[in-house]
């Protein structure tokens, strides 16, 4: 949903009440907050599917970037631009705490904190006290990862389609301590849902203390029905962690309706707040029995807060996320879901019939969003990555990984069709 004019102000009005002590109102001015409000009666007198294909709405979107039009950045999966609103934010709160270091971080951007967190677990649909700031989703997964209680001859699922980072973290705990990593065969490309969720509950044991998922895989964009395995994972009271670093702000969901127990995910993708931000979930009655990677004085606690002991950090990015959660919410959930729906469908109908392109992720709306992965016969990931770029200008990442063998493509909310038609012409153009 959109964000009428009282609720758009409203939360404005309530940044600026903080500015009374420091903590400023959003970094706009006045004309953006005015042309944004000028579209909300025309977002909400249509569906989403309407919506998705209103492209001089989607240029305005693409106006509060700052974009380098000499490069099509089909890339947005590894890391996110951000709209210009948030760039000044951050370039604000960083200019004032120069101004007093000790003062501005600890005294005044610090408390800025609580707020925030609240405004995340709003937007995720959680409790505010289920829910940490951090750096990005391999901090947040890591930290669950070395803090859950287990014993030597304990069995975790994972799958080799699962981040490296994690399967890393897993590895090491099981060098050192003698836990079982049991991998789930999958086939991200061809299983069904139904498929996947066998594969998971046909190698839950009663030795399974934890399941790994992936909400959605970052190699091929695969969605991974996480409640619906997460569902036979509990009724045997095994705990589920997440990695949602590719689904928070993609496709829309509420963290509790995947039924996990911890989840972690990155903010400087699909949200667009600043680069190196992130965050974690953990389920209220979990959290006291989870270590804390950086100790505090409470480690047993079960305040989520035990896991923000970093010290020092960057508050200016943390107060930048604020405005990307702004954001999100002004094209609303729905809008954002349809329009990458909309850009999938239609540079993948361009290129998917021609000899040689191979599409290698099911491309209906229920197992993908944005992120597909595109092979061609012949060639591998590298090869089509030089080719795209070194003729058309357009980046994207190779991805050639258990037998996944081409580039990853990830357009974002300021994608123009344009740029998609480039992108079809490079990939035509390969022989």
């Amino acid at each position: 949903m959109g964000i009428t004019r009282r609720t758009f102000m409203g939360r404005a009005g309530i940044l600026a009440a903080g500015a009374t002590v420091g903590i400023p109102s959003m970094v706009l001015s006045a004309n953006w907050k005015e042309e944004a409000l000028k579209w909300q009666p025309q977002l909400q007198s249509k569906t989403p599917e309407e919506n998705a294909k209103d492209e001089s709405f989607w240029a305005w979107v693409r106006q509060c970037y700052t974009l380098n039009y000499n490069l099509i950045n089909l890339n947005n999966g590894g890391v996110s631009p951000q709209p210009k609103q948030v760039q000044d934010a951050v370039d604000h709160h960083y200019h004032q705490s120069n101004q007093g270091p000790s003062y501005y971080m600890w005294r005044i951007l610090d408390q800025g904190r609580e707020p925030l967190r609240r405004e995340l677990a709003e937007y995720a649909g959680c409790s505010p006290e289920e829910l940490a700031i951090n750096r990005n989703a391999s901090e947040a997964l890591e930290t669950i990862i070395f803090g859950l209680n287990l014993k030597k001859g304990d069995e975790v699922l994972v799958n080799r389609y699962d981040y490296p980072n994690m399967l890393n973290a897993w590895k090491q705990r099981e060098k050192r301590e003698g836990i079982v990593l049991v991998y789930v065969n999958l086939d991200p490309v061809r299983m069904s849902d139904a498929q996947i969720k066998e594969a998971y509950v046909s190698n839950m044991s009663k030795k399974t203390k934890v399941l790994h998922i992936t909400h959605l895989i970052n190699w091929n964009g695969r969605i991974l029905p996480v409640k619906a395995v997460a569902d036979e994972a509990k009724a045997r009271g095994i705990d589920v962690l997440c990695d949602g670093a590719h689904s928070f702000a993609h496709v829309p969901y509420s963290i509790p309706d995947l039924n996990c127990d911890y989840y972690g995910t990155s903010l400087h993708k699909w949200l667009s707040a600043p680069f190196g931000t992130g965050m974690m979930y953990i389920r209220k009655e979990k959290i006291a029995s989870v270590w804390p990677l950086l100790a505090p004085e409470k480690p047993e606690s079960d305040d989520i807060r035990k896991f923000e002991s970093l010290g020092t950090r960057n508050f200016a990015l943390e107060q930048g996320i604020r405005e990307a959660l702004e954001f999100q919410r002004w094209i609303g959930n729905e809008n954002k879901h349809a329009r990458l729906q909309y850009l999938k469908k239609y540079w993948t109908s361009k290129v998917a019939s021609k000899a040689d392109v191979e599409i290698n992720t099911p491309l209906n709306p229920e197992s993908s969003c944005s992120l597909v992965h595109l092979g061609y016969k012949g060639k591998t990931g590298a090869e089509i990555e030089q080719h795209l770029f070194g003729k058309y200008k357009v980046h994207c990442v190779a991805i050639d990984y258990e037998g996944l063998k081409g580039v990853r493509i990830t357009p974002h909310v300021y994608t123009s069709l344009r740029d998609l038609d480039v992108l079809v012409e490079g990939i035509l153009s390969l022989t």
